[in-house]
């Protein structure tokens, strides 16, 4: 995708191009986003979010590594800035004194959105991730570093995922983890549909050794369609994984719970609450 002109955060730029576009996007404020307002509801109706076009990042993978090195030590962030507050909404979000260990084509985990993308007008992405090479911060090396604007008429150089026509909602998805027995492989996706096909999005992929509750996951929804969850076991000494399935329809508002029993592995609870995120122009706030 294109760079906008200095917007890059090593040398400062970013920090004194508050002006024009920039400025429309606050570029200049660093504070991160908050989480969806509460719902004003009569009955089932609310009076201050309506469905909208929104942006779903599917996965990030590093497609190069810039040195002659089979793996590196990742930090930075990515993060969108989008029409409802223009603050930094994070995809990643990753400390220098806790970098990830990654190699060539090497899926980076998503720690966000920490709620749904707006795309009713463009989307600032922001980023800057580096390489971590020694003690201090000046010897690393830079990976990607600027500003970049996406919306539905401008479109990224390089192939993007398909369209997910509609309006959309916002997904957030709890899942809890008891009654463990051992430890195990566990890794969590989201299908949605999209250009005639679900397409999957990787939550979480990790160890579970004890009772416990995953990070809130957020995915866009197109409305009144079907999100499935699949939950993926591995078991030490065993051939082939576990895999179990759940559906939840979209809806503006409410939320379901569903629970999963994996015998003699852990139980799974899963609840997904629905929120539109967009702001009626005549809302109540």
């Amino acid at each position: 995708m294109d760079i906008i002109k200095n917007t890059t955060h090593r040398d400062g730029a970013i920090r004194n191009s508050n002006f024009g576009l920039l400025k429309l996007h606050r570029i200049a404020e660093r504070n991160e986003t908050e989480l969806t307002d509460y719902c004003q509801l009569d009955q089932e109706m609310c009076f201050v979010h309506c469905p909208s076009h929104m942006k779903q990042i599917f996965s990030l993978k590093l497609a190069q590594i810039p040195i002659d090195r089979k793996s590196i030590e990742l930090y930075g962030y990515i993060a969108a800035r989008d029409r409802r507050d223009a603050l930094l909404n994070y995809i990643v979000n990753i400390s220098r004194d806790d970098p990830i260990t990654v190699q060539q084509g090497s899926l980076i985990e998503m720690t966000g959105p920490k709620r749904g993308i707006s795309l009713r007008t463009a989307v600032l992405l922001e980023f800057d991730m580096r390489i971590k090479e020694g003690g201090k911060e000046e010897d690393d090396l830079q990976l990607i570093d600027g500003a970049s604007e996406v919306s539905e008429i401008t479109t990224p150089s390089r192939a993007c995922t398909g369209r997910i026509n509609g309006e959309s909602v916002e997904a957030t998805v709890e899942v809890a983890i008891s009654d463990v027995h051992g430890g195990f492989r566990f890794s969590l996706s989201s299908f949605v549909f999209t250009d005639g096909l679900h397409k999957e999005i990787q939550l979480f992929h990790g160890t579970i050794g004890e009772s416990c509750a995953l990070r809130r996951f957020i995915v866009a929804v197109s409305i009144d369609t079907w999100m499935h969850l699949k939950f993926k076991i591995g078991q030490k000494g065993s051939k082939s994984d576990l895999e179990r399935y759940c559906s939840f329809k979209a809806h503006s508002h409410g939320c379901a719970n569903q629970q999963i029993k994996m015998v003699d592995v852990a139980s799974l609870s899963a609840k997904v609450t629905w929120s539109a995120t967009e702001v009626f122009s005549w809302g109540i706030k």
